[in-house]
């Protein structure tokens, strides 16, 4: 005989951690080893990154550092303060140099942050622009390596159907012959090619 379905009042109550309550548990070593970022309250497992993703970081990584000089600090798979309920590790972010390198805390308005997507595309095109747009986030890029393209988001807005509540108003699809001009740099031009492997 096949179990009657679940329903909502039977699903198990979820833990919700906010920000600070996640970075207690790692300074105490609660998470070694685990390749793990809060999202919305919610730990949220690391997908496995492939060569094709790691030398995309890479690209980008330098490119941007290179094009945007030493006003702007390029940081690799750090962690971003990005709202009280909130600390992903985009595989890139743009954050306002400084030169004690964020000793106090987590940088926590980036300016520009940048996912690699090779397996996690459905996630960082839904769910992770959502936060992003939340956080006010002016500029959101995937670097898509499976489909060779780049993603390219801007005006962060409320809309009540995405993932969290917020999406990116203006979504741009750019091909490898293409150019992007980045929002915290209006007189740099960057070749879409230069940031694909």
């Amino acid at each position: 005989m096949a179990s009657e379905p679940a329903e909502v009042d039977d699903c198990p109550r979820l833990r919700r951690w906010t920000r600070l309550e996640y970075e207690r548990l790692v300074e105490l070593g609660f998470f070694e080893g685990e390749h793990l970022e809060l999202l919305d309250g919610v730990l949220a497992v690391r997908e496995p990154q492939g060569s094709r993703h790691n030398a995309a970081t890479r690209r980008v990584a330098r490119v941007l550092q290179r094009r945007l000089g030493d006003e702007w600090q390029v940081d690799v798979q750090f962690a971003i303060a990005l709202d009280d309920d909130s600390e992903p590790q985009p595989d890139v972010a743009v954050v306002p140099y400084d030169p004690r390198m964020y000793v106090d805390g987590h940088p926590s308005q980036p300016r520009l942050v940048v996912e690699v997507a090779e397996s996690s595309y459905r996630i960082d095109h839904r769910y992770k622009s959502s936060l992003y747009a939340r956080a006010g986030v002016p500029e959101y890029w995937i670097v898509d390596v499976v489909r060779d393209r780049v993603e390219v988001h801007r005006a962060p807005e409320p809309w009540s159907e995405a993932a969290v509540g917020w999406r990116y108003g203006s979504v741009v699809t750019l091909a490898r012959s293409a150019t992007v001009t980045p929002l915290v740099a209006p007189g740099v031009t960057i070749a879409v090619a230069d940031l694909l492997p």
